[in-house]
């Protein structure tokens, strides 16, 4: 997921990465797509820029492991729109993969802010 920035400063995110932060934006309630990949830019300060394909195709790959729901409704531009929430499922693995990656992340700062062990 490349940031809006330029070359030297884009960012990617780890496989898995994008899946954690739709379920998290979905926490707060239902939200159609577009939402979703603005609510990460924002959230993010515009680190993130989630493009529309792989949005999607990761929003499928939710609804079909029964971690969100899907229904159509109209956005606030009176357009139709497929609005997401989460499920009970979605909800539990949200909770799992939060607790795996501040372990992951806790672990990343303590290598490289520490200095390295005399031999």
């Amino acid at each position: 997921m490349p940031t809006r920035k330029d070359d030297s400063e884009r960012l990617f995110l780890l496989q898995g990465t994008l899946d954690l932060l739709i379920l998290r934006v979905l926490l707060f309630g239902a939200c159609h797509g577009q939402g979703i990949a603005r609510a990460i830019q924002r959230q993010s300060q515009d680190v993130f820029f989630v493009d529309h394909g792989s949005l999607y195709l990761a929003l499928q790959r939710l609804e079909d492991g029964d971690l969100i729901s899907a229904e159509w409704g109209v956005s606030e531009n009176n357009r139709k729109a497929r609005y997401y929430t989460l499920t009970k499922k979605g909800r539990a693995q949200l909770t799992e993969k939060s607790s795996q990656w501040q372990k992951l992340a806790k672990a990343m700062e303590m290598v490289l802010t520490t200095a390295p062990e005399e031999a």
